[in-house]
């Protein structure tokens, strides 16, 4: 199955898929509050901070969610074995991102994220709508393990044998600058690969030609292993969805930083990336 699907493809599918709002941003306004005021027809809002993470912790900003509470929520979404769905948001595509990964972490394999969210489906001509359409009644019962997950000791491992891809902003790679977690820096023998260069000027993905280009470039040419992780594991889902997308699989570090630094026997390097 494919994993992206255009604004056009979604307006003309025959059977309406079940739609999930995800919006999030970092720092932003409350993704229910921007639901409210305008949607996609039939979508209902998934809060990644309630629904598609636990509590932070020692674990990080945004651990995995316990399976069946995460259940529980996809199937007041609408969210049943069999059927078809699509993620979006207004923003960067992480939020969707981080919700296609779960659940195709959780055994649902039939998960796309709308290429471009929501300003692809405006542009597209397509309505909005302020219905909020009733709780769902899903029938998906998650079976985790259907994408790969590293925990902190194989993410270090990971970086010395294979390539363990940093998904945040240079500058936060090199330890410059720190605006959310307590420590700068990085994971030693991680690679800087931002995740805003998966993404063309639009909000778009990169054609998958191109995000193979790029990959392969940084060392994902497909004879090692790859992993990748961000600061709290949401924006490293929407590099594991562009690597997927360039045919290359990908282990994701849930804990990401935020839990890297939580011990503080871990290492941490800075600066650029040795030769």
């Amino acid at each position: 199955m494919e994993f992206l699907i255009s604004a056009a493809e979604l307006a003309a599918a025959p059977v309406p898929p079940v739609l999930l709002d995800v919006r999030y941003r970092m720092g932003g306004p409350y993704g229910q509050g921007e639901y409210a005021k305008g949607h996609i027809p039939g979508a209902r809002y998934v809060d990644l901070d309630a629904e598609l993470a636990a509590p932070p912790g020692a674990a990080g900003r945004h651990p995995l969610p316990d399976a069946g509470e995460f259940g529980a929520a996809m199937r007041r979404a609408g969210v049943g074995a069999d059927t078809d769905v699509v993620v979006y948001d207004d923003w960067n595509g992480w939020g969707p991102a981080r919700a296609w990964w779960l659940l195709r972490w959780a055994g649902h394999r039939r998960v796309r994220v709308l290429d471009g969210g929501l300003a692809a489906w405006r542009a597209a001509g397509q309505p909005l709508s302020t219905e909020e359409p009733p709780p769902g009644e899903g029938d998906f019962v998650p079976r985790p393990g259907g994408m790969p997950v590293v925990d902190a000791e194989g993410a270090a491992a990971l970086a010395r044998r294979g390539l363990l891809l940093d998904a945040r902003a240079p500058e936060r790679y090199r330890g410059e600058v720190e605006p959310i977690d307590p420590v700068a820096g990085h994971i030693p023998g991680a690679v800087n690969a931002p995740t805003t260069a998966n993404a063309a000027p639009d909000g778009t993905f990169l054609p998958a030609a191109e995000l193979a280009a790029r990959f392969t470039a940084l060392g994902a040419d497909g004879s090692t292993e790859v992993g990748v992780y961000c600061g709290s594991g949401v924006s490293a889902a929407h590099q594991i969805l562009a690597l997927a997308e360039a045919g290359i699989p990908a282990a994701l570090y849930p804990g990401s930083w935020s839990e890297w630094v939580s011990d503080p026997s871990r290492p941490v390097t800075t600066g650029p990336a040795g030769p």
